[in-house]
């Protein structure tokens, strides 16, 4: 009998995992790994975290039985592998449960941003005024889509692409010319994919090659009028002086922004607890302010809520409690585990 913990869960999972996994020693909160004070609770042989847990070092010491962390994310930059590989503690992952949900996700930002209809709906609701001026889009069909990564959900995004009538091509260090021939793009060179297309929509994992790739040394190659969209991971796209007409899932510094608008939520109420790092609430909201995307009109930015729709889920909670099965198995080197 194992003892394993899930972190931040919403509550529907429990029942699912309670049966797969019923003479196992089981506990759920919805607690992050690195805010949960550990106590006597300290045993688990195997932790199930999502990607909001920042899976560091010092949260690992907390766990000095732990044996295996299973994530529930197909992104990974939250788990110190290093420590893990250290420690001998085995990881794995979800590599693939949202292609078209994420991709979908996308060109919900990009026809947001074409056709103005956050903008539409905001006049509406805040003026009463039921006016179009001001708000003239352009087509997607007849233009040219740059998918930056060409992997399951790049893949995904082609198809849809090529069902509004847009021309693609696409970058990645690793070209798949079998999916191209069979999706019908074409392979650009970063530079070349920039200067080329109307719309771009990124799709690349997150690591040390991808680290600001589009950058403000490269961003004025993006063709003039063009539409960047990210919902792969903030550390991509390089905070600050890129252009306007930008659909954001993700941010750089995605969890400070997080943390800041909790605290100014609860300074309102007056439960501001120790978010504040020693700031002042005046602060804080300069903060914020200033923060040039969250302020520019032609920005859209979505709280990391690409992956969230119920099936896309369902799909990870499946993948993972097969990762823990694998794991207590002892199976070897199944696909989905990274160490």
């Amino acid at each position: 009998m194992a003892k394993i913990a899930f972190f931040d869960v919403e509550g529907w999972e429990e029942k699912i995992v309670r049966e797969r996994f019923s003479g196992h020693d089981l506990f759920f909160t919805k607690e992050k790994l690195h805010e949960f004070d550990a106590g006597e609770k300290n045993e688990f042989e195997v932790v199930s975290v999502f990607v909001n847990s920042e899976v560091t070092k010092e949260a690992i010491s907390k766990f000095p039985s732990l044996k295996f962390i299973a994530t529930r994310s197909t992104g990974y930059d939250h788990v110190d592998l290093e420590e893990c590989k250290r420690r001998g503690i085995r990881v794995a992952f979800v590599p693939g449960y949202g292609n078209n949900t994420v991709a979908e996700f996308a060109f919900g930002l990009l026809l947001n941003l074409t056709r103005k209809i956050y903008g539409s709906i905001d006049r509406i609701k805040e003026t009463g005024e039921f006016s179009y001026q001001g708000f003239r889009g352009v087509d997607l069909k007849g233009k040219t889509m740059g998918i930056i990564g060409t992997g399951r959900i790049g893949k995904e995004a082609i198809k849809i692409a090529k069902g509004f009538g847009m021309n693609v091509i696409a970058f990645d260090p690793r070209p798949n010319e079998n999916a191209a021939a069979e999706l019908g793009f074409s392979y650009r060179t970063l530079e070349g994919l920039l200067a080329e297309s109307d719309c771009i929509s990124i799709h690349a994992p997150y690591n040390e090659t991808t680290h600001h790739l589009i950058n403000v040394g490269n961003v004025m190659k993006i063709k003039k009028g063009a539409y960047l969209v990210n919902t792969a991971r903030g550390g991509i796209v390089e905070t600050g002086g890129i252009l306007a007409g930008v659909g954001l899932d993700v941010l750089e510094e995605e969890g400070e922004i997080k943390d800041e608008m909790k605290f100014l939520r609860e300074e309102e109420k007056g439960t501001a607890s120790s978010l504040a790092s020693g700031k002042t609430p005046d602060q804080m909201k300069t903060i914020i302010e200033n923060h040039v995307l969250m302020r520019m009109p032609n920005v859209l930015v979505t709280p990391h809520n690409a992956f969230n729709t119920q099936e896309a889920l369902e799909r990870i909670l499946s993948t993972t409690n097969e990762n823990i099965e694998l794991f207590l198995e002892g199976s070897e080197n199944p696909k989905s585990f990274i160490l």
